[in-house]
Formats: C-alpha cells, structure tokens, sequence
C-alpha cells in the first residue's frame, strides 16, 4: 500500500480570492517596508510620517535612520505626548525580524492613540539595503547586501 504524503503548501487550503485580499490589505494597513520607508524620506518634501526607533540609548547610538525620533518602548506612555503629534502616523523600528520591540511600540502608541505601522526588517534590513544611518560617531552606509536588495536597480515589487 502506497502512503500518499500531502503537499505541505496545500495541506491547509489557499484561502478564498476575496478573503485574501482583505488579509494582505489589513497587513499593508500595519506594515511600511524598509524600500518605502527609505523612498519616501528622501523624496525631498514632508513624508506625512515621523519615524520612531524603540531601541536603547546604546542601540541608538550604535546606529539609527536619520531623522528618527529616539523613544525606547518603556518611556512611550510618559514621552510620546512631548515628542509626538498624534495627527502624524508613527512608523516604529526595533533591531530587526528575530526583534518584536517595534512590534510592542506600535501597540503602545495605538493604545495612545496614534496611528502606527511598523518598518519590516527593522535596522536591521535598513543597513543591509545599503541605506545611509547614523552613528554616534557620525554618518556611515554599507553596500546593499545582494541577499536582501539588488546589486543595480530596483526590486520591482
């Protein structure tokens, strides 16, 4: 007897057209990545958004997107109101993808009242797409890593 081992992919059916749809809109409603962020910061006029890094004061320093207003995730509900107007979205940052501390950032700045999405792939992705950052020690860039952006070009997605 021949045992039929099942596709892991379609083990659990893809869901509906319709009720994909309304998945992937609600997570581009949560969700900014790195490419978009760095697009339009550099777009030459006001972004419509603020950039917030949740990280330490250590992790700040070590490197951060400039511009980004420094807020680490414990001091949200004392600070916020000081540094942030809630009639501007807040996109938050954390270290990277094993990091949910942008995620948690979000979440403290929506119990605020602000409107929030969080950046994909954190500092992290934004180095390693070779976007300029800033240190304590001043303005530093790497080359893009060809593992997560192109070499020339853009991605296309």
């Amino acid at each position: 007897m021949t045992t039929t081992v099942p596709n892991p992919i379609l083990r659990v059916a893809p869901a509906a057209p319709a009720e994909a749809a309304v998945h992937f809109r609600a997570s581009l409603r949560f969700h900014a990545d790195v490419a978009d962020v760095a697009a339009a910061l550099t777009a030459g006029s006001d972004p419509g958004f603020v950039v917030l890094d949740s990280r330490s004061t250590e992790s700040w320093d070590q490197g951060h997107i400039p511009g980004a207003v420094h807020l680490p995730t414990a001091l949200i509900p004392e600070q916020a109101g000081d540094l942030l107007d809630r009639s501007v979205p807040v996109v938050t940052y954390c270290w990277g993808p094993g990091c949910n501390g942008a995620t948690r950032a979000a979440l403290a700045l929506a119990e605020l009242g602000y409107q929030v999405k969080e950046m994909l792939g954190g500092f992290e992705y934004w180095v390693r797409e070779g976007f300029a950052y800033e240190t304590r020690q001043g303005p530093e860039r790497r080359d893009a890593d060809p593992l997560a952006a192109p070499v020339t070009g853009a991605c296309g997605c």
